[in-house]
């Protein structure tokens, strides 16, 4: 089987390529970015997936800048938006399924209780109506479609909350984090693992069959931002890390240009009653990041 991830160097892409590769199955990744496929030539998208001949496309590449989207919507909805559409749309001429992953901020966070599928998406900035536009197309454009809904991404790649807090650590004694924002810190390895699971479930799926749509995928479990950050350092000095203490702060004392949703909570149960996947508790993805982190970083 093989699949074709759009995108290269993100924290999923890799954990994509890493999770195929260790898990000894007949899974072959093939990874697409720029310059030979670029999300904003849209007339290319055709022709960048029909070279690539796959069996299912993931589309993990995204504009994830979310601050910055305020102050460049257009780029936003071209990446997040239409490029998303345009790659459902090749992929349904060739019949191929895609797989598009989607993120909790397409909601507002004014509910009291964890999201489900079926709630009206609402977002509060620029980055979250990029990624609704985006589930919208890709849902219009192919029949054949998983949009998998995740949060809080971290991993042993790129640029992530866990990677900020051990190099903030190094020189700090103490730091302030938001306590008033709740969701599920998603480990990337565990989210590669599901999609896999999936992927090979559902590519030879017939457009009838009921399990296509939405699906929220994140680790088990809940925190905040501050409860993050304190696992992040336990996880570390557990490894003998120096780790400062951690200060818990409102958002309202963290202004950032792109609202924020308090509640990123999302309700696993449609997943794990659909094709009974369930990820790890949050709190296994933390400690395997910072190990593989703090094994990477040289000694002093």
């Amino acid at each position: 089987m093989r699949i074709a991830v759009i995108g290269r160097t993100g924290q999923l892409a890799q954990s994509l390529v890493e999770r195929a590769n260790a898990a000894g199955t007949s899974v072959e990744i093939v990874t697409r970015a720029r310059p030979d496929f670029d999300l904003a030539a849209i007339g290319s998208i055709q022709a960048a997936i029909d070279a690539v001949v796959p069996d299912l496309v993931v589309n993990a590449a995204a504009y994830t800048a979310v601050d910055k989207a305020e102050s460049d919507p257009d780029t936003a909805l071209l990446l997040n938006g239409a490029a998303a559409g345009a790659i459902a749309s090749a992929c349904a001429a060739r019949a191929i399924p895609v797989v598009q992953v989607s993120t909790d901020y397409v909601f507002d966070g004014s509910k009291p209780t964890p999201y489900v599928e079926t709630d009206l998406t609402s977002p509060i900035n620029v980055y979250g109506a990029s990624k609704t536009l985006g589930e919208q197309l890709v849902a219009k454009a192919n029949p054949r479609h998983l949009v998998l809904r995740t949060s809080w991404v971290i991993s042993p790649f790129g640029h992530n909350f866990v990677r900020t807090m051990l190099r903030l650590a190094a020189g700090r004694d103490r730091i302030a984090v938001v306590d008033d924002q709740y969701g599920a810190p998603t480990y990337a390895p565990h989210l590669a693992d599901a999609i896999l699971r999936l992927a090979l479930t559902m590519a030879s799926a017939p457009a009838t069959d009921p399990r296509w749509g939405i699906y929220n995928v994140v680790n088990r479990g809940e925190t905040t931002w501050c409860g993050l950050a304190r696992s992040v350092f336990e996880a570390a000095a557990a490894r003998g890390a120096h780790c400062p203490v951690v200060d818990p702060i409102a958002t309202a004392a963290y202004p950032t240009p792109a609202r924020r949703p308090a509640n990123s909570r999302l309700d696993t149960s449609k997943l794990e009653r659909t094709f009974g996947i369930a990820l790890p508790a949050w709190q296994d993805g933390v400690t395997a990041c910072v190990e593989r982190l703090l094994a990477s970083t040289p000694a002093r």
